[in-house]
């Protein structure tokens, strides 16, 4: 498996798996799905902030898997923290992508000196709670209802993984 910064014509693969995501499962809490444009403009939006957005491909080049990293908050105090997305492709999931996916995405942050990485995870989604506490990440709550999908009320699990040692930024 080969990971690289995604381009633009990486768009249609990350518009299906993203699309996957929002119509299937509740990793995104998004109800309507999007087209190729739209995350041609995400992609940009990302690069613009200095933030990468990553691709994972199989052994025919085929994009089966991204993650990126942008803002937790948009308040200058958070601007050492970083909130992460990671999604794979559904027939490619559990076997090993999200995790170096994830290896890479926080080797990154690590090197444009990102102090720590916040999860926000559905809190039913034992298998991404698990991967993270693999990771490093540590529990730092939950909210209780915050969201909706599929008619059911959802709790976020937070995690976090603090990525240096630094005592001051």
């Amino acid at each position: 498996m080969d990971i690289r910064d995604a381009v633009p014509a990486d768009a249609e693969a990350i518009t299906s798996i993203y699309n996957d995501a929002v119509v299937n499962t509740t990793a995104i809490w998004n109800d309507t799905p999007v087209d190729a444009a739209n995350r041609i403009a995400w992609l940009a939006d990302r690069a613009r902030q200095g933030y990468p957005v990553l691709v994972a491909l199989d052994e025919d080049g085929t994009v089966v898997g991204y993650a990126s990293f942008g803002d937790w908050r948009a308040f200058d105090g958070y601007r050492h923290t970083v909130e992460h997305s990671v999604y794979v492709r559904a027939d490619q999931r559990g076997g090993g992508i999200g995790k170096a996916l994830m290896i890479a995405l926080i080797d990154r942050a690590r090197t444009i000196g990102k102090h720590v990485m916040v999860a926000g995870i559905e809190a039913g989604n034992g298998g991404s709670i698990a991967l993270h506490e693999k990771l490093g990440f540590e529990h730092t709550g939950v909210l209780r209802q915050v969201g909706m999908k599929f008619g059911a009320w959802l709790d976020l699990a937070f995690m976090q993984l603090t990525l240096d040692d630094r005592e001051k930024p």
